[in-house]
């Protein structure tokens, strides 16, 4: 995608709707009616946000950053930006008095991995003012413009980036070049994404009180060939979306989010328990349930097709009742999976994932098999495990300090990368859980009834991602300030009918 540098009234509208907007309970179609049909992207919100939702904005913006006026500073920024453009403006004279409540950004098609042929509109209060800004900047840009005409409809298109910029009834309209105007114009008139029932059934699920909500076209965004390994898994993504709601609260910001697979069941069950049991050293865990319907509906895909050159149709299941085990029971025995991280560093990073089974016998009796035939092969580095845990462990240069350990115990199938962290989550040795952790608890209680699936350790993450990001990433350095404000992430899942539903919570640390 180009990148687009816009004039002033845009930078004013998308970072005030990205920074410091209030939402109003979720997206109207009026702005998406200049959007193309089809869009796959598309994020409104609300200007200007005041009462609760800016005192809220505004404490978090001091926490994190140490700012105590987010929109005095969001201002200068802009003011600052379009003087380095050659087009000086004074904000509260020349836009405040007509920046209208709402502004949307959308984006038509996906090209190359980028979204492409943006468009972006701000509702105005005085479209005849805006119009004069428009003419006024447009004028004095040191990039020139050139005046057009549209279906009655006048514009200004030129600069660096060749923008078009116009007001088309009483809103502002930018896009890329004429064609991008041209075609925001014919969607204002004729067929559009706010027209669309996909996108209406979407964006009524946005929640209230948001600072933005964000349309996604799930399926548009899969290329052909990401579409079709996911209808190999028996995953039609086709039609399916989602919609995301940015929440601010003045200790956290909340996030979240409603997606329609297109008729896929969205999944069910609490994996709260599962998490809760993982290590509390961990820096990040997640944990879901109904694993084992998943992974059997997969393999069933797999055996029928085979993998080319590889295994021929099949035989997977075939050769698995050769060795003496059922895959399917092996498969169809696994209930929830928790997957967790831990360590300081490179030298001591580890982890595992752990699986529950309603069949031990059979897992264990397939890891046995597996584990032996790994050993006649002749592989080196391949250990046998008892005593505490049953399974094998592989060593290798490739696989770094740790050895790869897959191992069962009870009800538990464990595949881990060092030997602690596997046995810490098979016999509970090594440890607290993250169940008896403060500040995991704290996340639980953020989710409120939403069941906690995911959790990320503010402190922990940052702590390994500066042991082992190298200075040369400036971006990441200059953002470590900011980032030693995030107490956690917490990530809940759920349903709702037909819509799987997620929430994110990001804790702030209070200064």
């Amino acid at each position: 995608m180009n990148k687009t540098r816009l004039a002033l009234p845009v930078l004013a509208a998308t970072a005030a709707l990205a920074i410091a907007g209030c939402g109003g309970g979720g997206s109207s179609s009026d702005l998406a009616g200049f959007a193309a049909p089809g869009s796959l992207v598309f994020v409104e919100g609300t200007l200007q946000p005041e009462g609760e939702l800016a005192s809220n904005l505004d404490s978090l913006a001091g926490e994190v950053a140490g700012v105590d006026d987010l929109g005095g500073l969001i201002v200068e920024k802009l003011e600052e930006s379009a003087r380095d453009e050659g087009e000086p403006i004074d904000f509260a004279k020349e836009v405040e008095p007509w920046l209208g409540e709402r502004a949307a950004v959308g984006f038509a098609k996906l090209k190359d991995g980028e979204l492409t042929d943006p468009v972006i509109v701000v509702e105005t209060t005085d479209p005849e003012a805006t119009e004069a800004f428009v003419d006024r900047q447009a004028s004095k840009s040191k990039d020139p413009y050139r005046s057009g005409s549209y279906e009655g409809i006048d514009f200004q298109v030129g600069g660096s980036e060749e923008n078009a910029i116009g007001v088309v009834g009483e809103d502002l309209v930018v896009a890329e070049g004429k064609a991008g105007f041209e075609q925001a114009v014919d969607a204002s008139n004729g067929e559009s994404l706010g027209d669309e029932s996909q996108f209406q059934d979407a964006i009524s699920a946005a929640s209230d009180g948001s600072i933005a909500d964000a349309y996604v076209d799930i399926g548009g965004l899969i290329e052909a060939t990401a579409r079709e390994a996911f209808k190999n898994a028996g995953i039609d993504l086709s039609e399916a979306t989602a919609v995301a709601s940015v929440l601010p609260g003045s200790d956290q910001v909340e996030i979240d989010v409603s997606a329609d697979a297109g008729g896929e069941t969205p999944p069910s069950g609490d994996a709260s328990k599962m998490l809760g049991s993982l290590p509390g050293d961990a820096f990040a865990a997640f944990a879901s349930t109904e694993f084992g319907e998943r992974l059997s509906k997969a393999l069933d895909e797999l055996d029928a097709s085979g993998i080319p050159g590889t295994l021929e149709p099949h035989q997977l299941k075939q050769g698995s009742g050769q060795l003496g085990f059922d895959l399917d029971k092996v498969a169809g025995s696994l209930e929830e999976v928790g997957l967790f991280a831990s360590g300081t560093g490179k030298g001591n990073l580890g982890g595992a994932a752990v699986f529950t089974t309603t069949n031990a016998s059979e897992v264990s009796t397939a890891i046995k098999t597996i584990g032996l035939l790994v050993r006649q092969s002749g592989t080196p580095g391949v250990t046998a495990l008892s005593g505490k845990a049953n399974g094998f462990s592989i060593r290798s240069a490739e696989l770094g300090p740790k050895p790869l350990v897959i191992a069962t115990k009870g009800d538990r199938l464990a595949i881990g990368y060092g030997l602690p962290q596997t046995l810490q989550v098979l016999v509970g040795e090594g440890g607290s859980t993250l169940a008896e952790s403060p500040e995991y608890k704290a996340a639980v209680s953020a989710l409120g009834d939403t069941p906690i699936s995911g959790y990320v350790d503010g402190p922990g993450a940052l702590r390994l991602a500066r042991a082992l990001v190298p200075r040369s990433k400036t971006g990441f350095w200059e953002a470590v300030p900011y980032l030693k404000a995030i107490r956690y992430v917490a990530i809940g899942s759920g349903s709702d009918g037909d819509l799987a539903t997620a929430k994110l919570i990001v804790g702030i640390r209070s200064n």
